[in-house]
């Protein structure tokens, strides 16, 4: 698929979230990438995606302000667990709520519990 369509389905996710999420997230970007850093060949478990920042249960407002928080999924690995564009949407729908479990200060289990 090609980066503009994917794009599009995850604005189109992101639009579909929740209000409570998204009236909650400040200054948090989507980025989509082909790959992970490193990533060769077949691993045995894809990276989906991945948040990078901090989480909200660790800011504090004498923090010194640094860039947006964001997430970033890969396309090219969720691509690979879909068979078809409903699968990719859930897919995209499922790896974003998980990454702003993240930034909402979630851990791995928790979000398993969710």
């Amino acid at each position: 698929m090609e980066r503009g369509q994917f794009a599009k389905i995850v604005e189109e996710v992101l639009d579909t979230l929740p209000e409570e999420f998204r009236t909650r997230i400040r200054n948090v970007a989507v980025l989509v990438e082909d790959l992970p850093p490193g990533q060769s060949g077949k691993p045995r478990k894809l990276l989906l995606g991945i948040f990078h920042g901090v989480p909200m249960t660790r800011k504090s407002v004498f923090d010194m302000p640094t860039g947006p928080d964001y997430v970033v999924l890969y396309q090219k690995n969720i691509e690979a667990v879909c068979s078809n564009e409903a699968e990719l949407r859930e897919q995209i729908r499922r790896t974003i709520i998980h990454e702003i479990g993240h930034y909402f200060g979630m851990d791995e289990e928790q979000l398993r519990d969710v």
